[in-house]
């Protein structure tokens, strides 16, 4: 699914907040997903934006024409339809939360500067945590070292990577639940 909106469909008045686009960053287990939703559920309107979709279709086109791409985050035209399509997401709310494992820090630019041409107030975090609570996350949601090694190499890049600054503002995801640190984002966001 490309997007998923909250089940309210606007803010009253009295609690309107400034408009947000939050570009959740971290790594492949770390619970961007968990959080989006749980920051979405105290936005309402709100809108949960998965550019993952996009990249999936890509690979696949990709394939069909006899292109192996390892990761779709390699092709301009994800990066592109992905700005894209996060423009297209604001028509339909002033809010969307935007999950995303970005280890490139010159693809993660590339798209900040695209959404930066159509919003300015982008808030972008990084959820942080050690290799090996990352690596737990993903075996306690099933995932098999083996039968997943690329799940688990690239959740292994990303941690390697995240504590650099170009990786915006960091988010010690070591220990708070989804819900806390939603209660977190919201309130630096605003």
């Amino acid at each position: 699914m490309i997007w998923s909106s909250h089940a309210h469909s606007s803010r009253r008045a009295c609690d309107r907040l400034p408009e947000l686009i939050v570009l959740l960053n971290g790594a492949f287990g770390i619970g961007k997903t968990s959080v989006a939703r749980a920051l979405a559920a105290r936005i309402p309107g709100s809108l949960i934006f998965d550019p993952e979709a996009i990249g999936i279709a890509l690979q696949r086109a990709a394939r069909l024409l006899g292109r192996t791409v390892d990761d779709f985050q390699d092709l301009s035209a994800w990066r592109r339809l992905t700005v894209a399509g996060l423009r297209l997401a604001r028509l339909r709310s002033a809010d969307v939360i935007v999950p995303m494992a970005f280890s490139n820090p010159a693809y993660l630019e590339e798209v900040r500067n695209g959404i930066g041409r159509f919003e300015p107030r982008l808030h972008h975090y990084c959820l942080v945590a050690p290799v090996d609570v990352v690596h737990g996350r993903l075996r306690k949601r099933g995932a098999d070292p083996v039968g997943e090694e690329w799940e688990f190499r690239r959740a292994s890049e990303c941690c390697a990577v995240h504590g650099s600054s170009a990786f915006a503002e960091h988010v010690d995801a070591r220990t708070r639940s989804p819900e806390e640190l939603a209660a977190h984002l919201l309130a630096r966001s605003q």
